[in-house]
């Protein structure tokens, strides 16, 4: 190295995501543990003219992170900064999991307000690609976030909030990573609560005919569709004052819920004529007799997503639910393809968060995933492809941190400040020492400089 650094440079390191599914080989692998240090592998980067990208905890079904360059791990900056009890706000470094976060602020009597599915990522991560959860008055997770630190490409650092360098924070808000290092949160919490969660049967017909009900019936609404059936599993969450109830039992949820489904579907690798079989039996099984339970509000926001697996989303206007929904089930039940369960479908409240999903209008947000038991290959391009099809003629837009196809060229007719967020993103970073295959992809492919 020309430029001597602080911080050890670590050769063959190999990222790989939690699906297995994406990997790359940095040539240098850095965890720094201050700023200093930081600032001196840019440094670095600049001179030798080297991407350099920050890596979370890998959950991302994409290569959002991937380089072939400099890699970050921010695993020892993930300290707790302030905690205000009085105004229920937390100040943390941008390398903690939600998960130590979800433990810190429990011993303060705090908690945050809405979360998604998985809690083992990092909050810097989680804003940086609009992670969000469900329901209808609650925005995605980057809504409660008061203040960020960025260190820039110049090394300076930068705050912004609603009161300061405003644009700038509505891009940092869902930043994919493009803007720079994520140094400081500040995050608006609540105090701590517990929830309840009704989990009952029906079919797809009788929710989408009463959709609009439905949301409103709670405060966290969420279902999830078994295609190839008429079937649907019914979440609904509300804030109580009760005692703790846990109905989990190891044989349903974990042996038949768990290992006999990887090894069905695994099966059904071979013969995948199973899996309308295995789709209404599991539904019969784990899911057909309604479950109530109360805990604390962040293990009944998390859920276990089971094993390795592809999966893709994306966001369209709420009204488009129906119609969505119905057009894939057509889908599948004239094109002969087996998909796995479930479609899990989720609701959020519009933002003005320039990349936000949920810019300016009130949306739905459908997931489609296929496993890879046991690691194994399973074919499912020709459903992405028709999936993709339908969400975008339903004026669907893609998660961030998901793959998906689109470039520059699509993406800015989707979001009205597209080419703002770039403008910005381009003074920041000027040199692109941020931008890697996948953000060249969406910020520049079909771009006219």
């Amino acid at each position: 190295m020309a430029l001597k650094i602080s911080c050890k440079a670590i050769r063959g390191h190999v990222f790989s995501n939690w699906a297995r599914t994406y990997h790359c080989q940095p040539e240098f692998y850095f965890i720094p543990e201050n700023v200093d240090q930081l600032r001196d592998i840019i440094k670095l980067a600049t001179i030798q003219k080297k991407v350099i990208k920050v890596a979370g905890c890998g959950h991302s079904p994409s290569d959002i992170t991937c380089t072939t360059d400099f890699l970050i791990s921010m695993e020892k900056m993930n300290g707790i900064l302030e905690v205000d009890i009085d105004h229920n706000q937390v100040k943390v470094q941008g390398g903690i999991k939600i998960e130590q976060l979800h433990k810190v602020l429990s011993a303060y009597g705090l908690a945050v307000s809405n979360i998604g599915s998985v809690s083992d990522i990092t909050l810097a991560g989680a804003i940086a690609t609009g992670t969000h959860a469900t329901g209808a008055n609650f925005g995605m997770l980057a809504t409660n976030v008061l203040e960020v630190e960025i260190l820039l490409a110049n090394g300076d650092i930068m705050t912004c909030s609603r009161y300061q360098n405003e644009e700038i924070f509505l891009c940092a808000l869902c930043n994919l990573g493009a803007l720079g290092i994520v140094l400081s949160i500040k995050f608006q919490c609540e105090k701590s609560f517990k929830l309840e969660q009704y989990q009952t049967a029906c079919s797809l017909d009788e929710v989408l005919d009463n959709l609009e009900e439905e949301i409103h019936s709670c405060e966290h609404f969420r279902f999830g569709w078994f295609p190839h059936t008429n079937d649907v599993v019914v979440w609904k969450c509300n804030r109580v004052n009760k005692d703790k109830i846990d109905n989990s039992n190891w044989f349903w949820d974990s042996f038949v819920g768990y290992h006999s489904l990887q090894f069905l579907y695994w099966l059904s690798s071979y013969f995948n004529s199973l899996i309308p079989w295995i789709n209404r039996t599991f539904y019969k099984w784990v899911f057909g007799k309604p479950k109530y339970r109360v805990d604390d509000s962040y293990k009944v926001f998390n859920f276990e997503c089971l094993f390795k697996q592809y999966v893709t989303e994306w966001a369209i206007p709420k009204e488009n639910t129906g119609m969505v929904l119905r057009q894939l089930r057509d889908w599948l039940d004239t094109n002969n393809f087996y998909a796995h369960y479930p479609v899990e479908v989720r609701f959020v409240k519009k933002d003005d968060i320039y990349l936000s999903q949920n810019y300016q209008r009130d949306t739905c947000h459908i997931n489609i995933v296929m496993y890879r038991p046991y690691g194994k290959f399973i074919p499912h391009e020709r459903y992405w492809k028709a999936y993709e099809d339908i969400m975008i003629a339903a004026k669907g837009k893609p998660h961030w941190a998901k793959a998906h196809s689109l470039t520059y060229k699509e993406l800015s007719k989707m979001y009205p400040q597209y080419g703002k967020f770039c403008e910005i993103r381009d003074k920041l970073d000027p040199d692109r020492i941020f931008v890697n295959r996948y953000l060249n992809q969406v910020l520049f492919e079909g771009r006219e400089e």
